[in-house]
């Protein structure tokens, strides 16, 4: 399922942009009605990194990233 590409998203500029964007469009297909909590994605993220510690960087930039993001008033 294809859908349209919000302003700002990489769809279709190189192959990691469409990789990054196919994953992301699996997870909300997947889980999109889910709700989680900060504590049990933090704890899916770890679990990531112990099995694949080469992401160990990029997975800290991502939770930092999402941990600085603004409140939404």
């Amino acid at each position: 399922m294809t859908r349209p590409v919000p302003p700002g998203r990489r769809r279709g500029v190189g192959d990691r942009a469409t990789a990054v964007d196919r994953g992301l469009d699996e997870l909300v297909d997947r889980r999109g009605a889910d709700e989680v909590s900060i504590t049990w994605l933090a704890e899916r993220l770890r679990e990531f990194v112990d099995a694949y510690p080469e992401y160990e960087v990029q997975v800290d930039r991502l939770a930092t990233w999402l941990a600085r993001l603004p409140d939404d008033d």
